[in-house]
């Protein structure tokens, strides 16, 4: 995937992987894809929420280890 912006976010506990997300995003144009790397278990419910809510697609989720990638595509 051609992904425009990542945000690591790793180490932080929720709410702050959604914020970091929800500013990169503004940045970006739409259609534009956005990696968000947590740690938070959490954050794999919350960036489900957060797409359904804000109308930003989520492409995919993964885990490996203890991170979690999460890819997001830019209403």
């Amino acid at each position: 995937m051609d992904v425009q912006k990542e945000v690591d976010a790793r180490g932080l506990n929720c709410p702050l992987p959604i914020l970091k997300a929800k500013k990169a995003l503004a940045e970006l144009n739409s259609g534009d894809l956005l990696r968000v790397l947590a740690t938070d278990p959490g954050s794999v419910r919350d960036f489900q929420a957060f797409a359904r809510q804000t109308g930003n697609e989520l492409l995919e989720q993964n885990q490996a280890g203890s991170d979690y990638t999460h890819i997001l595509r830019r209403r």
